[in-house]
Parts: C-alpha cells; sequence; structure tokens
C-alpha cells in the first residue's frame, strides 16, 4: 500500500535464562573478548563471543545454576565473576 511505512526487521536474541526469543535492545550482551576476559556489554557493541540474557536478576540466576554460560564460552566461569555480573545487572534493572 502506498503511504505504509515499510515494518523495519528487529534482531532476536534468546535470553541463556529463560530461553525466551526477545528483542537484542530488550537483552543485555554478556561478552568474551578474544583475550578471554569474560564482562557484560551495556553497548552491545565489544568484539568477541555474546550471550544474551534478560535484564531480569532471576534469568541471570538461571543460567548460572544451569551453566549456560560456560557452554556459550566454552570456558570455566568463577563465582566472583557470576557476582560481579549479577551486581551489575541488579544496578541496572528495568
Amino acid at each position: 500500500m502506498p503511504g505504509t511505512p515499510k515494518q523495519r526487521h528487529v534482531p532476536q536474541r534468546t535470553c541463556t535464562g529463560c530461553g525466551e526469543m526477545k528483542p537484542k535492545k530488550e537483552l543485555v550482551r554478556v561478552v568474551k573478548s578474544p583475550d578471554g576476559e569474560i564482562s557484560m556489554d551495556l553497548t552491545g557493541k565489544k568484539s568477541g563471543r555474546g550471550a544474551y540474557v534478560c535484564r531480569n536478576i532471576e534469568c541471570l540466576r538461571a543460567a548460572r545454576k544451569a551453566r549456560r554460560f560456560e557452554r556459550a564460552f566454552s570456558c570455566q566461569i568463577s563465582e566472583e565473576l557470576y557476582d560481579a555480573l549479577e551486581a551489575q545487572l541488579g544496578g541496572n534493572d528495568g
């Protein structure tokens, strides 16, 4: 139809915690950089392997319990790193 704006494609990603597909902008990216450092990527621009989680602390805890980030990044993740990710997400809830 003329005059109807074309709908843009919205990238979808799966939350590692709840397993739901959601728009990429609603999720937080956790990234493993090429040098092996794992951190939360709030901008979505850092280079490296990414895994996504909802901005919900419960989803992060579910991913932690099931060791889903270890599978996504093929490495061990320390409890201290999980605690730091929870603290970052807790301060950015909503």
